[in-house]
């Protein structure tokens, strides 16, 4: 693009082609949004060779600019992370198609008779950075809620996004429905984001999923309604009542599954009543997997390997094999502190106590909230979703992962008999 007004004139022309291919796919029967994506997942099989070469562009490029082991991670495409997304577009063939479902229906006195129906969304702007899965995910999650995308891919995985891409584009015109259903933004120029952010004309719902950075932009400077996806500062408390081995093994896999992901647990929290019984084993196990300890004064003192936390580390989304750690005064304790610096994301609870369990879940203000059970089950996949858009931390709309009925909304059909109103 050579100038500004470039950008403006391809985003109005592909908001312009994704508010038409809305309307189509807004009518779109199940079996032909079903035909699109079993076709994308097979292309998507057969083109493992051209993702993996262009994932391995993507690498070169972000070693480079030398991006966080946790970045590259996020970024890396192998054999079987491929077949993972065309197993997650097959998982959605099988989910219920939502468009059209009657949420209620009541008759008023009248005669008149009034019906609450799922309708798509429209068109979805994402704007997401390393993660090229998410291109797949929220293509073929939109397309079958019976919305057009507008995608745009960070920098890091614009090869491998590509790639992946052109996948559901082969899928979309083997179904004959208009390629322009799921687009992506070919320019990596910053503007192109702003104008996106402009286009109420054409967009419905703007979904970012980045870092903090990027959903500030983006609320900040759209004029189209926002689904935000904020910071995964997930915590682990354990409880008083907690049993030592379900806390050992829960607070590793929350920590050290995936370090990159936005349910990895950025902090444990622990009972000053079984500190010195639960904590010396938990970390202990902790640091044998590579992680490094951040606690207060009175971990540093149970744990020698230890380093003293300071205040920022208590919001911190480490995004890497780092956790802090701070002893509380019990259940009041660890929910002030999430009160504090969570981030309404995803916190679980490790107890025994039913009682303690229900007042934790009942009073953290998050959009996930566990009991005995790893933050890093917070993903539309395992609540069984087939996959996830992200998951939103806001209140309006929709409120943790965001998948298919997430990314609908509803009319009312009324239906009469001549009725006039007095």
């Amino acid at each position: 693009m050579n100038n500004e007004n470039d950008i403006k004139i391809l985003m109005q022309d592909i908001g312009k082609k994704a508010k038409q291919a809305s309307q189509q796919l807004a009518l779109s029967p199940t079996n032909i949004k079903n035909a699109v994506l079993t076709a994308a997942a097979q292309e998507i099989r057969n083109a493992v060779s051209e993702i993996k070469a262009a994932n391995d562009k993507d690498m070169d490029i972000a070693k480079g600019r030398g991006l966080t082991g946790a970045m590259l991670d996020r970024l890396l495409l192998d054999d079987e992370r491929i077949e993972a997304i065309a197993l997650s577009i097959e998982a959605i063939v099988q989910l219920e198609d939502p468009i059209g479902d009657i949420l209620q229906t009541k008759t008023r006195p009248n005669g008149l008779q009034i019906s609450q129906v799922r309708v798509p969304l429209g068109v979805i702007g994402i704007i997401y950075e390393s993660r090229p899965n998410v291109t797949a995910d929220a293509g073929v999650l939109c397309l079958k809620a019976g919305n057009a995308s507008i995608l745009r891919c960070g920098s890091e995985s614009a090869h491998s996004s590509r790639a992946i891409h052109a996948c559901l584009v082969r899928g979309l015109k083997s179904a004959g429905l208009p390629e322009d259903a799921i687009q992506l933004i070919p320019t990596q120029d910053r503007s192109a984001v702003g104008e996106l952010l402009r286009l109420c004309e054409y967009v419905d719902i703007i979904i970012p999923r980045g870092g903090k950075s990027l959903i500030e932009r983006v609320q900040n400077e759209s004029r189209v309604p926002v689904m935000a996806h904020l910071d995964g500062v997930c915590h682990v408390y354990v409880d008083g009542n907690a049993d030592l081995e379900k806390a050992v093994a829960i607070t590793v896999n929350a920590k050290m599954r995936r370090t990159g992901i936005c349910g990895s647990a950025e902090s444990l929290l622990i009972d000053k009543k079984v500190s010195e019984t639960h904590l010396p084993a938990i970390l202990s196990a902790l640091h044998d997997k590579g992680c490094e300890i951040r606690g207060d004064r009175a971990v540093c003192a149970l744990f020698e390997n230890a380093s003293e936390a300071t205040e920022d580390d208590w919001g911190a989304e480490y995004l890497d094999a780092i956790i802090s750690v701070r002893v509380v005064d019990g259940i009041e304790g660890a929910i002030s502190h999430i009160a504090k610096y969570g981030s309404h994301h995803t916190d679980s609870i490790i107890t025994e106590d039913e009682k303690a369990a229900e007042k934790f879940l009942n009073e953290v203000d998050s959009a996930i909230v566990m009991h005995n059970a790893s933050t890093q089950y917070a993903d539309g996949g395992e609540f069984g979703m087939g996959a996830e858009i992200g998951i939103s931390t806001g209140k309006m709309h929709a409120r943790g992962p965001v998948g298919l009925e997430q990314l609908t909304s509803y009319k009312y059909q009324v239906r009469g008999n001549g009725q006039t109103r007095p």
